[in-house]
């Protein structure tokens, strides 16, 4: 038996012993080293997320070390430090056909019946979700792997391009993320908002060009001034208050480009006549594909993203459910919580 931080019911965590995975033939079993508080974890702690719900392991993002392969494994052995991709597509469908398992209707991720959640001593994954993580990377910053990679896919989707101007509206971890990603791409122009004055300080050292806090100031006003009444070209949300879509249609120029990566559950309301006045885009922006993932690895092992400063608390598995809290309740300077099972 193993332990895992599971979500019983809404706004309730246990430690549990559950079975220790098998290892099939294909499969890489590994000693969960840290795993990382999600928004979407938020979600399945809430009673909210669209297919994870109680009871559930908690987690998807993870690093840690390999004990043990199948026999058919060929790129891992015991002791590689790894992390996960933590989705496999039907291989059958025609998303999986075009390299979409992030579309899959029918894909396999954590935290469901079908594959246990990180948030576990040992966490088994077929050999073709694992990557290996340079010794240069600690185990903290080889999990942001997963996060930025959703960062990566977002910003290939909003189709930046040099000389753009950028606004990201949300500042959480995957809008930091997403800023990081843009400035790797030689994006120098990138407005950022939050609500939280810590996020908006991180966006700053982080190279935003101007961060602006969306309850004292009105970020249409201040963007639009800022571009002579253009907007800007492109927008990612990564936030979901009411009012979001309406005030990224607000700051885009005509024909631009807005993508939506903030997992909005409820509906809210939209100007539609603005995105056809202005002939702008909405794009969606789900998860990754793994080429994302891939180039996420990468740029970690390559420290042209550095994450290790997003990396803000260390927590026992026993406390999975104050860190929970902390995130729902905004209590302290967090972007990212880490949990050492």
């Amino acid at each position: 038996m193993v332990r895992a931080a599971v979500v019983a019911e809404p706004y309730h965590v246990e430690i549990r012993d559950i079975p220790k995975p098998s290892v099939e033939a294909n499969d890489v079993l590994i000693k969960v080293e840290v795993a990382g508080i999600c928004g979407s974890d938020l979600h399945l702690f809430k009673g909210t997320h669209a297919f994870r719900k109680p009871p559930a392991v908690l987690g998807h993002e993870m690093a840690g070390t390999v004990v043990e392969v199948g026999k058919n494994v060929k790129k891992f052995k015991a002791g590689d430090r790894v992390t996960v991709e933590p989705q496999v597509g039907c291989g059958q469908c025609r998303y999986c056909g075009q390299g979409l398992a992030n579309l899959c209707l029918n894909k396999k991720v954590p935290g469901t019946p079908s594959w246990v959640g990180t948030f576990v001593e040992y966490f088994v994954a077929p050999e073709e979700t694992v990557y290996a993580i340079p010794e240069s990377l600690s185990f903290a910053e080889g999990l942001m792997a997963e996060p930025l990679a959703v960062a990566v896919h977002a910003v290939r989707r909003a189709e930046l391009k040099p000389g753009d101007t950028v606004a990201i509206l949300g500042s959480g971890t995957i809008g930091l993320l997403a800023l990081l990603v843009a400035k790797a791409k030689g994006i120098e122009t990138v407005y950022c908002t939050d609500v939280v004055d810590f996020n908006l300080e991180m966006a700053k050292k982080l190279g935003a060009k101007a961060a602006i806090h969306a309850l004292r100031e009105d970020p249409v006003e201040k963007i639009r001034s800022w571009t002579d009444d253009v907007g800007v070209d492109k927008v990612i949300i990564a936030a979901g208050p009411g009012t979001i879509i309406d005030q990224a249609s607000a700051i885009t120029r005509r024909r631009g480009r807005i993508t939506l990566v903030a997992m909005i559950t409820k509906p809210i309301p939209v100007y539609t006549y603005s995105f056809v006045f202005n002939e702008q885009t909405l794009a969606g922006s789900q998860t990754y594909q793994s080429q994302d993932f891939e180039e996420a690895v990468r740029l970690l092992s390559t420290k042209e993203v550095d994450v290790s400063s997003l990396i803000t608390q260390e927590l026992s598995l026993a406390e999975t459910e104050q860190g929970l809290k902390m995130l729902a309740d905004k209590a302290g300077n967090i972007v990212k919580i880490v949990v050492q099972p």
